[in-house]
């Protein structure tokens, strides 16, 4: 446990992981983005189920919806905590990925073992596919 929060410090540390933070600090903080980014996404949500449930989607609906995510887009608070959100995701399946691979093997992978995994994860178990 004691590596493990060496690495949590060395994560908390990091200026890139710091400015991360800081972009999502912003976005909870500017309620105009909160709730731009809050409707957007609960709109694509309505939209999809009806999609799904077999309705016919409003052409009309569909370029409003566009044009609140557009706005939302040009808001570089709202960019900001996007692109942090999927940084700070990868980042965690990335190292949750080398933790589960350092156990399963008992050492520390290389890039190899990773190919390997994703080889065989995908390919069906060795040969073939292409």
């Amino acid at each position: 446990m004691e590596k493990t929060r060496e690495l949590c410090a060395a994560i908390a540390e990091d200026s890139e992981f710091g400015a991360l933070q800081k972009n999502v600090e912003a976005f909870f903080a500017d309620d105009t983005a909160r709730d731009s980014f809050r409707k957007v996404q609960e709109w694509g949500d309505e939209l999809n189920h009806k999609q799904q449930s077999g309705l016919q989607l409003d052409e009309s609906e569909v370029k409003d919806f566009e044009k609140a995510r557009e706005a939302l887009f040009k808001n570089p608070v709202a960019t900001g905590f996007l692109d942090a959100q999927q940084t700070l995701q990868t980042l965690q399946q990335s190292i949750g990925k080398h933790v589960g691979m350092t156990m399963e093997l008992g050492r520390v992978p290389t890039n190899e073992d990773f190919a390997a995994q994703d080889e065989g994860c995908c390919g069906g178990g060795g040969g073939g596919g292409g």
